[in-house]
């Protein structure tokens, strides 16, 4: 393990380790983990996040570790990442307040670049253009993005909508406020370790945890999110679950989707990770 440090951010792709990374790093230097992933952050669905909690009571504390942001928003819920980073900042402080070390841990790359950069001001969104925003994404996705400038490359369904919620509010692309001064980070930065194994290596771990999770209630999760009318394409695999529980598609042809876009993720997230985030240490195997 590494030194210690005032507080930790630990990222990297999915099937990493960085989880298990976390847990062992908060018990050797008397740490709190916070949840950093904006699909861990939402209760019922922890087979599909691959949360510390999948198969596991949601309790404040695992092995003794305290645990913070996990599970603890409802499918029907909405969450900005101005909203996120309040939350992580507020549990940072009670975090040194109590003595122990911050360890921030998660994929998700603008809640990682909230927790190391603040963000830009936006403005506060109407629920009529927040709703008006997610109907334009869920009839046309593709149609939807098109009244976005080029220079806006997501493609996530929240991340458009979010885009267009703010244009529809203001008449400015989201780009534009995104330019502004960023205020919020956390400081000192986190010491930042970046786990970025190959895909050689990811592949095999992502084939073997996807039917464990399966079986661990992965679809039963789905069926909530259907009832819900959650976003199926926020979390990797929810596309793939909701079809195999309304009969469209097979067992083993959900988990060779799911599975096949797990990888896709994955190597999205090791290009990001190694071009967009400047790591004070990286270890380039699974852990």
């Amino acid at each position: 393990m590494t030194e210690k440090h005032t507080s930790y951010i630990i990222t990297g792709p999915t099937a990493s380790g960085k989880s298990g990374y976390a847990h062992q790093l908060a018990k050797q230097v008397g740490g709190v983990i916070i949840n950093c992933d904006s699909v861990q952050i939402y209760r019922g669905i922890e087979n599909i996040s691959a949360s510390p909690f999948a198969g596991h009571k949601i309790t404040e504390k695992i092995d003794g570790v305290p645990y913070r942001l996990f599970s603890i928003l409802p499918l029907d819920k909405q969450i900005s990442v101005a909203d996120y980073l309040a939350l992580a900042r507020a549990e940072y402080d009670a975090a040194i307040a109590s003595g122990r070390t911050p360890i921030f841990v998660g994929g998700t790359g603008y809640y990682v670049n909230a927790i190391t950069d603040g963000i830009s001001p936006m403005p506060e969104i109407t629920d009529e253009n927040r709703r008006r925003a997610r109907e334009m994404v869920a009839n046309d996705l593709d149609g939807a993005r098109k009244m976005l400038p080029p220079e806006f490359t997501a493609t996530d369904p929240q991340r458009v909508a979010r885009a267009i919620e703010v244009f529809l509010q203001t008449s400015r692309h989201i780009t534009e406020w995104q330019k502004l001064p960023r205020s919020g980070a956390i400081t000192p930065t986190p010491y930042k370790i970046l786990i970025n194994p190959d895909m050689d290596e990811l592949r095999p771990r992502i084939a073997s945890r996807i039917p464990r999770m399966l079986a661990g209630g992965a679809a039963t999760e789905a069926a909530s999110i259907i009832d819900f009318d959650w976003s199926q394409s926020r979390a990797i695999g929810a596309d793939q679950l909701c079809a195999y529980i309304r009969g469209e598609i097979s067992r083993e042809e959900c988990i060779a989707k799911w599975t096949t876009k797990t990888n896709q993720y994955a190597k999205r997230q090791r290009t990001w990770f190694r071009t967009q985030f400047a790591a004070d240490e990286v270890i380039n195997h699974a852990v």
